[in-house]
């Protein structure tokens, strides 16, 4: 099982460094399935609008919903995740790379979202990157056994650990 995660302790630091690690690994012809976030500061101090990218080109599906400014509960609009679940599945059965998932969140420690997406792509003996917080990281350890490899949230590092994953995988399937 090839799996790893990252995570930064600045907010919304692990979906820019995602993001420009797709961005790179597209660039050079790699194949990926998943999401990776893009985050739109609002005027003044709401929150942001959460968006994720569907790899590789795309839609790009907002994910958060507006509740108003008094609003403190979960912004999550469970519809536009499942949306992108089901668009990463169809491209993960199209015959990719590696699946990178912009974060194992509340849905993915609650049994839903990308995690049987995650699964499928393990089963498949595809690599998988994901993002990870805090406050799911006991859920995705117990999800992972234990064998999910931490990694630093630098754009080199998790190119060079998924790049390997990638020939190891080809290795193997020859």
């Amino acid at each position: 099982m090839q799996i790893a995660y990252t995570r930064s302790p600045r907010r919304g630091d692990t979906d820019l460094v995602l993001a420009r690690l797709a961005a790179r690994l597209t660039a050079r012809g790699l194949r990926l399935a998943g999401t990776v976030q893009i985050n739109t500061e609002q005027a003044g101090s709401g929150p942001c609008d959460m968006d994720v990218k569907v790899l590789p080109a795309g839609p790009v599906i907002r994910i958060s919903q507006d509740l108003g400014p008094a609003a403190r509960g979960c912004r999550l609009d469970p519809a536009a995740l499942e949306t992108a679940v089901g668009l990463t599945e169809s491209r993960l059965r199209g015959g990719v790379h590696a699946l990178i998932v912009n974060k194992f969140g509340k849905h993915e420690a609650e049994g839903r979202g990308f995690r049987g997406t995650i699964a499928e792509a393990l089963s498949r003996g595809l690599p998988v990157l994901v993002g990870l917080n805090g406050l799911n990281q006991d859920a995705f350890h117990a999800f992972s056994g234990g064998e999910a490899i931490k990694l630093p949230p630098e754009v080199d590092a998790l190119e060079s650990w998924l790049c390997a994953a990638i020939k190891g995988q080809s290795a193997t399937a020859v």
